[in-house]
């Protein structure tokens, strides 16, 4: 039986779990914190979500990082795949899911410390989820100082007054782009879920579905993409069927539009954070969408560029060509030149 480490206000521990359910992986969700985790082993870096599986020799090992668990578990489990079986499309996919985890996290953490109503509600709330039956008293203080400490960390994601309108402005455009799609299909692919929509999925649960700014902001535009959070929430009841992908050669527009979103905002940051860091500078600068972006770099998000410039690479002549048809234009087309 394969544990899952996590917690409810972690957006990629909501993603491993929803890709469980989808894929009826027989799996005990434990709460961070709870007395059940104390003696599970632990990871070399103590991030969550947490997979405990048989190591080498038997024992149980904690493995973390959502997008290579999901891979892992394609490998262990077959059948009810998230992975597109056409390589093109997969390679797609894993581009629109590293949008997700890695951008789309900035306006789930901004919205979280930057605005009084959702600092209120994270702080009584995510302090809680660790243990329900802590003391009042101390329930308290670990909010006051679990606020306190992410609020200091909003630098780290780029998050900053200079910067608030290009993070807020484009969450709303990616909440009406996922409008757009979601009305002609049931997922971002097709008629089966994608590693790249419980990505989405998992920073929506905050997004559309906690943090009361950036919901009020989904309720009011997108009350689409509210639903179908709370769908795939549990897919264990789809049955997929061959065919349930979009074709290499008929990708929507729709989804050619979210694609054209991330060559606009996340595609200009990859490329200068992996500048930063090949320089070794201490700060990110660059213009994304007319705004300037300052931060701090960040090593792992260079490691996704350099792991999507691999994959793109390995690609076989005629899946990368149809790849680049489907980018062309989108600003995409510039993180493989």
């Amino acid at each position: 039986m394969i544990v899952i480490v996590g917690a409810p206000g972690s957006p990629y521990s909501r993603k491993l779990r929803a890709v469980l359910r989808y894929r009826r992986i027989a799996h005990v969700w434990v709460n961070r914190g709870s007395p059940e985790a104390s003696d599970l082993p632990r990871p070399r870096v103590d991030l969550l979500p947490q997979l405990i599986v048989p190591g080498a020799g038997g024992a149980p090992e904690a493995l973390t990082d959502s997008t290579p668990l999901i891979r892992r578990l394609e490998a262990s489990h077959h059948g009810r795949s998230v992975i597109p079986d056409d390589p093109a499309l997969a390679f797609l996919d894993a581009l629109l899911e590293d949008y997700a985890d890695e951008w789309l996290t900035k306006a789930m953490f901004h919205y979280r410390w930057a605005f009084a109503p959702d600092i209120a509600k994270a702080a009584a709330i995510l302090p809680r989820w660790f243990r329900t039956d802590q003391p009042e008293t101390e329930a308290v203080a670990n909010g006051t100082l679990f606020a306190k400490r992410q609020i200091g960390r909003l630098g780290v994601v780029g998050s900053s007054e200079a910067t608030a309108p290009l993070i807020e402005e484009s969450y709303v455009r990616m909440l009406r782009l996922l409008d757009a799609r979601l009305t002609e299909s049931r997922f971002v692919f097709g008629s089966r879920p994608a590693a790249s929509d419980f990505a989405l999925y998992g920073q929506l649960t905050q997004l559309a579905g906690f943090d009361p700014t950036p919901s009020a902001i989904a309720l009011s535009i997108a009350p689409r993409v509210v639903a179908w959070v709370d769908v795939v929430e549990d897919g264990s009841g789809i049955e997929p069927r061959e065919g349930d992908w979009v074709p290499r050669d008929r990708i929507p527009d729709a989804l050619r539009s979210i694609f054209a979103e991330i060559g606009r905002v996340y595609v200009p940051f990859l490329l200068a954070n992996a500048d930063a860091i090949s320089r070794g500078c201490e700060r990110v600068e660059c213009l994304i969408d007319g705004h300037a972006w300052v931060q701090r770099p960040f090593p792992y998000q260079a490691k996704c560029l350099t792991a999507l410039r691999s994959a793109h690479r390995a690609l076989a002549p005629t899946d990368r060509a149809a790849v680049d048809g489907a980018l062309a234009g989108s600003g995409c087309e510039s993180l493989f030149g």
